[in-house]
């Protein structure tokens, strides 16, 4: 039996397992339930996501990781050891090489502190793979070649944006803007100006049926369930398209900043490459209609959302520590 290398995309809305023997092998929520009671975790990933919406005084809602931020290293070893486990199953003859994918600004402690975790978890050999070079390797791009790509991983909590070259990052940023601050504005926007409270999974509905960060000649509605604000009733109000994009107006715009605060650092070399291949979106915030038309109107690059930007990281996570083998054997 082949030996299996793992990739983990521990997003702070869903985590993804693959291997390089199985694929795709697992995808869910990053959430646990913890149970002050009896002071252990009642459960984790799909099964915790539906305890949340039962409400119970001894019941806590973890979120290990928040804008791609470790918030719980003791939660986030546990649920590596779930995510591992539930995946491998039985079939696990030898611990596995597991790498991890990490928003590219992340820290030293950090760094240091999932690597602890995933040993922790099972496995024999550690890696860590910054989002914008996982997200590359697994759309296709060769980032051994001496040329620069441009990649911009936009998960739930963090935008890693990155100029790939070489098997490193010549230029990159990472901020705390992503798909979940798209979320965030649009339930802002229900409560500002149409007195509406709504949750966070009304909100990403919204956002995936009629969202977009373009401005469209077609116009789309919905109605829109929630509290009144004022009253505390039942309300439903009728959204279009249009109210939206300006809802996301400005979490859209500080993605297109950093962007643009990336590609001014970059070598004129790079540079040039870039604007010859163009700019590559991936992660689920990628998702957003028009959002690669906002980046090339503003910016003048092309601007592409790779086919599978969900997936995407983890698959090239799962292969980064067989692309950094080659990347090491031909340095010497």
């Amino acid at each position: 039996m082949p030996a299996t290398d793992i990739g983990i995309d521990l997003g702070s809305r869903n985590s993804l397992v693959y291997s390089t023997t199985q694929g795709i092998m697992l995808s869910e929520p990053t959430v646990a339930v913890y149970d002050r009671n009896a002071g252990k975790i009642r459960a984790i990933g799909e099964e915790a996501r539906q305890m949340t919406g039962r409400p119970s005084t001894n019941l806590e809602v973890v979120r290990p990781i928040r804008h791609g931020v470790v918030s719980d290293y003791i939660v986030l070893e546990k649920m590596l050891k779930y995510f591992i486990s539930k995946a491998l199953g039985r079939r696990a003859f030898r611990k596995p090489r597991i790498a991890v994918c990490v928003p590219a600004g992340i820290t030293e402690i950090e760094c240091r502190a999932i690597e602890e975790a995933t040993y922790q978890s099972g496995a024999r050999k550690v890696y860590l793979a910054k989002a914008p070079i996982a997200a590359a390797i697994g759309a296709g791009i060769d980032i051994l070649k001496p040329f620069g790509n441009m990649i911009v991983d936009i998960g739930a909590g963090t935008t890693d944006a990155a100029v790939v070259t070489i098997g490193g990052m010549a230029v990159q940023n990472s901020v705390r803007i992503a798909g979940d601050s798209f979320s965030q504005a649009i339930m802002r926007y229900m409560r500002e100006k149409h007195s509406l409270f709504i949750g966070e999974e009304t909100a990403e509905t919204v956002k995936l049926r009629i969202g977009t960060a373009f401005a469209d000649s077609e116009i789309r509605v919905m109605d829109v369930k929630g509290r009144n604000v004022v009253t505390g009733l039942p309300k439903v109000v009728r959204l279009s398209s249009e109210e939206v994009r300006m809802a996301m107006r400005e979490p859209a715009g500080q993605i297109v900043d950093t962007i643009h605060g990336v590609l001014e650092k970059t070598p004129p070399e790079l540079a040039a490459d870039i604007v010859h291949r163009g700019i590559l979106l991936t992660g689920g915030g990628a998702q957003l209609s028009g959002l690669d038309r906002l980046i090339e109107d503003r910016l003048g690059v092309h601007t592409m959302t790779v086919h599978e930007p969900v997936t995407a990281a983890v698959v090239g996570t799962g292969k980064y520590a067989e692309v950094m083998a080659k990347f090491d054997s031909g340095r010497q």
